[in-house]
């Protein structure tokens, strides 16, 4: 077997991190406005144009093209990351990053 052995100050500032990270991260989603840009969703993926496009093309893709532009109701956004999570994380550099 191995032992592992770990500082626990080094643990605690991980831990610290990834907390502040995820509140963070949540206080995004409570901000954020009812429509989204095609910039917004870049940022909030933190997806590049090319990738983008590949959303916006899709047709499962929670997309408003009537209002004269490209708008992202954000509440089907999230409803629609919540059933394709694996294709998320397969498809955006953002969570190759963390794993």
């Amino acid at each position: 077997m191995f032992k592992v052995e770990f500082d626990e100050e080094v643990l605690r500032k991980i831990v610290r991190e990834e907390v502040q990270q995820a509140v963070k991260e949540h206080v995004k989603t409570i901000e954020l406005p009812p429509l989204l840009t095609r910039t917004q969703l870049m940022d909030l993926l933190h997806i590049r144009p090319t990738k983008t496009s590949e959303l916006l093309a899709r047709a499962d893709f929670p997309v408003l093209r009537e209002a004269g532009g490209v708008l992202i109701p954000t509440q089907a956004l999230f409803t629609w990351i919540e059933s394709h999570t694996e294709w998320v994380q397969s498809n955006t550099q953002y969570y190759r990053s963390v794993i």
